[in-house]
C-alpha cells in the first residue's frame, strides 16, 4: 500500500469526529452516528484507492452507506479491506461522557476477519504479557501470567472490563484474585488499544463485546506488538449459520492475531470524538477547531499521535 496513505486515512476520522463532535451532549445518538457516517464516506471517495468495506454499519438493507460489500474510494491504486466504525460510543457523544471514537482499520485485501455483527468474547494485553495469555484459561491464571510478566503483583493489576449485567461473575472473580476492575460504559476499542501502552494505567481487558469493534482494536493491537484474542458467541440460528458461512464450524473456535488480522501492511487510524485515556476530544473555537489522532502502522512499526487544527466557517 502507498506509504502516504496514512495522511488521508487521518482526513477521515478527522472529518467524522468534526461531524459527529457537534452532537456531544444532546442526547441524540442516531443523529451523532449519521453525521459520522455521511463524513467518513465522503472523504474515503476522495482517495485513490479501490476500498471494499469488510466490517461496517450492517448489511446492504440494513445501511444506507458504509454498508459491507460498499466500494469506496476513487477506483484506481491499492485493493484494500476497510473497517469502519465512524462512531465508536454513540450513547458515549450522546451523554457527553469520555472515550468516543471514530476509527477505521485497512488492510491488504483478504487480510481482515469479516467479523459478523456479533459478540465476541476477548482478551487484550500489551507486548509485556504477549504469549503468556489464554483465553480459555481461568482468570486467575491470565491475570497471574500477565502479573509475572508485567512484574506487579496480581493486587497492582488494572482490568477493564464492559458494566454489562452479563460481566457479574467475570467481575467477582477478578475482584476475588485482587486484581482491580476499570467498568466501561460504551466501546471498548479504546480501552483494549489502552493495553498495549504502558503509561495508561490499563493492564488487560477482558468480558465480551462486539465482534467488529474486536477486529478494530485487534488491528491496532498486532501493530504494537500486544496480542488480542477472541471468540465469536452466537446466540441465535442465524448467528450460527453466519459463523458456518464464514468456514467456522466449531463456535468454540479461538480466533488468534493471525486469524483476525493477517499480513504485516496494517494501518489503524483514529479520531477523539470525547475526551478520553487514548485521545482528545474534538475541541471547537470560533474559526478554528482542534483534532487529536492516532495513526499505527505495522509495517513500519510507526505510532503517531497528531493534532490537527481546521479552520471552520465561524457561521457553523
Amino acid at each position: 500500500m502507498r506509504r502516504d496513505l496514512s495522511m488521508d486515512l487521518i482526513r477521515v476520522t478527522e472529518s467524522a469526529a468534526l461531524a459527529s463532535g457537534k452532537w456531544m451532549g444532546r442526547g441524540k445518538k442516531e443523529e451523532a452516528d449519521e453525521a459520522a457516517t455521511q463524513a467518513m464516506r465522503d472523504v474515503f471517495n476522495s482517495i485513490q484507492m479501490k476500498g471494499t468495506v469488510v466490517i461496517g454499519e450492517g448489511e446492504m438493507d440494513e445501511a444506507p452507506m458504509l454498508y459491507i460489500g460498499e466500494q469506496l474510494g476513487t477506483g484506481e491504486g491499492p485493493e484494500i479491506d476497510i473497517a469502519v466504525d465512524p462512531l465508536e460510543g454513540t450513547n458515549i457523544v450522546a451523554a457527553g461522557t469520555s472515550d468516543a471514537l471514530t476509527t477505521i482499520a485497512i488492510a491488504e485485501n483478504g487480510n481482515l476477519l469479516h467479523a459478523p455483527d456479533m459478540y465476541m468474547e476477548k482478551i487484550a494485553v500489551g507486548h509485556e504479557a504477549a504469549g503468556k495469555i489464554d483465553i480459555n484459561a481461568p482468570v486467575i491464571d491470565n491475570l497471574s501470567a500477565v502479573a509475572k510478566a508485567k512484574n506487579k503483583d496480581i493486587s497492582d493489576l488494572v482490568v477493564a472490563v464492559l458494566d454489562r449485567e452479563r460481566h457479574g461473575k467475570l467481575i467477582r472473580e477478578i475482584r476475588d484474585s485482587g486484581a482491580r476492575v476499570k467498568l466501561i460504559q460504551d466501546g471498548d476499542v479504546a480501552v483494549a488499544i489502552s493495553t498495549a501502552f504502558e503509561d495508561s494505567g490499563v493492564d488487560i481487558m477482558l468480558g465480551s463485546g462486539g465482534a467488529p469493534e474486536g477486529v478494530l482494536a485487534a488491528t491496532a493491537i498486532k501493530s504494537l506488538n500486544g496480542e488480542f484474542q477472541g471468540k465469536l458467541l452466537p446466540y441465535t440460528k442465524e448467528e450460527r449459520k453466519r459463523l458456518q458461512q464464514m468456514g467456522i464450524d466449531d463456535v468454540n473456535k479461538v480466533l488468534l492475531m493471525e486469524d483476525i488480522v493477517k499480513g504485516d501492511d496494517v494501518y489503524f487510524v483514529a479520531t477523539g470524538v470525547t475526551n478520553g485515556d487514548l485521545l482528545r476530544g474534538v475541541q471547537y473555537n470560533q474559526n478554528i477547531s482542534t483534532t487529536h489522532s492516532i495513526v499505527i502502522s505495522s509495517k513500519t512499526g510507526t505510532v503517531r499521535f497528531i493534532e490537527g487544527r481546521h479552520q471552520t466557517n465561524g457561521n457553523k
